[in-house]
């Protein structure tokens, strides 16, 4: 909602700006899809190292 207000202000100020953001916008969406799922990876590879470390300390503490 902050950023559809952010976007009307900004085409009460300047419309060719918010004209051109508007169909920039899925472009850039596109763009960045490929470092979103890189980043879920990565993010799934470090959830598996953290939990191959604590797994020793999970089993000590709850025996």
């Amino acid at each position: 909602m902050a950023a559809f207000l952010l976007w009307l202000i900004l085409l009460v100020i300047c419309w060719p700006l918010a004209l051109l953001a508007l169909f920039l916008y899925p472009l850039i969406w596109l763009l960045l899809l490929p470092f979103r799922l890189l980043g879920f990876a990565v993010e799934g590879a470090f959830g598996i190292v953290r939990g191959l470390f604590l797994l020793p300390a999970r089993i000590l503490g709850k025996g």
